[in-house]
């Protein structure tokens, strides 16, 4: 006899539980006339994830449960059909004290208009990204149901990497663990995952499906890649990444349940950095209702791939792109900015920002008497530029995409209320090395048919230079980026002392430099626009220092 399993992997907006019902009582319907008698939807799919503190309020937590009774009451006349769907759960109407609530994170299993079987997180993660122990509490019973003969053993993401869930639910007569999720990606995660899932079941000797969400929500992006792995290990079936799916598994019980399924194509690391960004920007401008995008094009990289990113995710109609020469702008960068925004067929202009800069430097002629050029001039210009990007941004509705990369996030080599002025940060997560990296892919592919090879190749292949003073390079201030950021990684992502990065071959006065300007920049980052996060670990969620701080190690 074969079970067929449905994973819901579906792009869910966090508070829409209508939208979310629906989107889940369409794929269950559909999968029911196609065959499957059990539905697997993402953690949290009823209210989207992370909720964060609309978890507080019981008002949220009352339009969950409603929501509920509309997915069981609109499925209850398919027979013999199980939904898994996952929503917040608990609270008391009377209060709104965090204490005395008794919040879960839940997983309801429904059929034929009924909740048959209910299941509570019990490992709740509280690193990285995650808070759940601020707003959940943890279960402590498993949750086994039967469908079609066949006993699921049901855990919510972080309960598969203990050892005790996934035991408790095998002693409980499971014969196959159902895994509901909604991991952030990062570089890696998704091998990572796979893993840590082949330990479970080979510990377990039991399959195992992993259902996954897909979409972006403010700084993270789930990536899908649900996958099914039998009772040896072995991959039983994986769904692309990137995308809404139906991922079908069969469950057939011979001596033991096996699964079967199809396995799409694993993307490189760079094609998985390049969805993940298209995906951010995607969603965060679409589920925010903003009618497009504009950045201003410098005929550098980082804007180059911001661009190409832009019109991968939303088509080139709505993206806006704005040269904004100063008096240091050099002619190549007008050719190449001109050339590039011609190749992808965005609307470009050029706003001169000469007369503003000249106002700006008459208005504090007595102030600077006397003093010489330095980064108080060079960051006027970048205000400027801010200051018309969000103009047009007010006027016409577009958000403002800003083009800083991690690196200068890192360093603060940004300027407040000048480049850092915007509402996304495209590449707030992705290093100046790896910024190259993707100009290179993305020339070598076309993922999404918005044009072959969008980069001029001089764009990539000059040295880069923020272009505020007379022959300025970024390496005249920064160690050179291969050095730089692989000191960030160590420090920053990975926490290595000074001593372990010098140890690894770096120089004392390189670590000391950068280390010192991670420091003292965290005033900036902290009224920087959000950004993707693509590392495990960003400046972000992830990174949470004091500014005020004399700490040094």
């Amino acid at each position: 006899m074969t079970l067929k399993i449905c994973v819901a992997q579906l792009n869910f907006v966090v508070g829409d539980m209508a939208g979310n019902a629906q989107k889940i009582i369409d794929c269950a319907t559909t999968a029911y006339h196609d065959g499957a008698r059990l539905v697997l939807t993402p953690e949290l799919s009823l209210c989207g994830y992370a909720a964060e503190d609309l978890f507080l309020r019981p008002s949220f937590i009352k339009a969950c449960d409603d929501a509920l009774k509309t997915v069981s009451a609109a499925l209850s006349g398919l027979k013999g059909l199980h939904v898994v769907v996952g929503h917040p759960t608990g609270g008391d109407e009377r209060t709104r004290s965090v204490s005395v609530q008794r919040r879960f994170n839940m997983a309801s299993v429904v059929c034929e208009g009924q909740v048959v079987a209910a299941y509570a997180k019990r490992e709740l993660p509280n690193y990285q990204v995650f808070d759940e122990r601020r707003y959940f509490v943890a279960g402590d019973q498993p949750c086994v149901f039967e469908v079609s003969g066949t006993k699921v053993g049901l855990l919510i993401c972080e309960d598969a990497w203990f050892d005790v869930p996934a035991q408790d639910a095998k002693a409980a007569g499971a014969e196959l663990l159902a895994v509901i999720n909604a991991s952030p990606f990062h570089v890696g995660k998704g091998d990572e995952r796979e893993q840590a899932m082949r330990g479970r079941v080979q510990a377990t000797g039991l399959p195992l499906i992993y259902a996954h969400l897909v979409g972006g929500q403010d700084e993270v992006v789930f990536e899908g890649r649900s996958f099914a792995l039998n009772a040896d290990g072995a991959l039983a079936g994986r769904a692309a990444s990137f995308e809404v799916a139906s991922f079908v598994v069969d469950a057939a019980r011979h001596e033991r349940v096996q699964l079967t399924a199809a396995v799409a194509k694993d993307g490189s690391r760079e094609a998985d950095l390049w969805h993940a960004l298209v995906l951010g920007v995607r969603d965060y401008i679409g589920k925010n209702g903003f009618p497009g995008a504009l950045l201003g094009l410098s005929g550098g990289i980082d804007s180059a791939l911001v661009l190409a990113i832009a019109v991968d995710a939303l088509g080139a109609d709505k993206v806006r792109t704005v040269m904004m020469p100063s008096p240091y702008t050099a002619e190549i960068s007008w050719v190449d900015a001109r050339e590039m925004a011609k190749r992808l067929g965005v609307r470009y202009d050029e706003v001169s920002i000469v007369p503003e800069f000249e106002a700006f430097l008459g208005s504090l002629q007595a102030d600077f008497e006397g003093t010489k050029l330095d980064t108080a001039e060079e960051n006027i210009q970048a205000r400027i530029r801010g200051t018309l990007l969000m103009a047009l941004s007010n006027k016409f509705g577009s958000i403002v995409l800003t083009t800083g990369n991690k690196s200068e996030m890192a360093t603060g080599y940004c300027t407040l209320y000048g480049d850092m002025a915007g509402g996304f940060a495209v590449l707030k997560d992705v290093a100046k090395t790896l910024v190259f990296q993707l100009a290179r892919w993305r020339n070598a592919h076309d993922p999404y048919g918005t044009g072959a090879n969008p980069i001029p190749e001089r764009i990539i292949s000059r040295p880069p230079s923020a272009e505020l003073r007379p022959d300025q390079t970024d390496q005249d201030s920064l160690p050179p980026y291969e050095v730089l950021d692989e000191i960030i990684a160590r420090f920053m992502e990975n926490d290595q002392s000074s001593d372990e990065i010098m140890a690894a071959g770096f120089a004392r006065a390189d670590v000391e430099k950068v280390t010192r300007l991670i420091r003292l920049n965290e005033y900036k980052r902290r009224q920087s626009p959000v950004g993707i996060r693509v590392t495990h670990r960003s400046f972000g969620k992830d990174w949470r220092y004091p500014i005020t701080n004399k700490f040094r190690a």
